[in-house]
């Protein structure tokens, strides 16, 4: 069984992933509208949202999106093809990078 720093840690890692799938493409749009890196972020998001449940009864669990990243990790899960691209698109742009922030955040201490 993983620690929940290790689990953290995997956490950072796949938003690092999702980074990485970013620089391949011009824009996000072009990497959600590419098979391979549209399923390779779902999959790390799905991924994430695993992960931090995991963590829900951790001292810090309450400075982590664990219900809204769980949610996330169903819809991919149970309705992959109904996914939301606007959504998956704001996760990146905008929730990913806080998410990342308070990893850092809850690793430092």
């Amino acid at each position: 069984m993983s620690s929940a720093f290790e689990k953290l840690n995997f956490i950072l890692e796949k938003i690092e992933d999702i980074e990485s799938f970013k620089t391949r493409y011009k824009n996000i749009e072009e990497l959600l509208n590419d098979t391979m890196g549209y399923d390779a972020t779902l999959m790390s998001l799905l991924q994430i949202g695993e992960t931090l449940n995991s963590l829900r009864n951790e001292s810090y669990a309450d400075k982590l999106p664990i219900k809204g990243t769980y949610d996330v990790r169903n819809f991919i899960a149970h309705d992959y093809e109904g996914v939301n691209k606007a959504i998956i698109e704001n996760i990146i742009r905008i929730e990913l990078p806080k998410l990342k922030e308070v990893i850092i955040h809850i690793n430092s201490k």
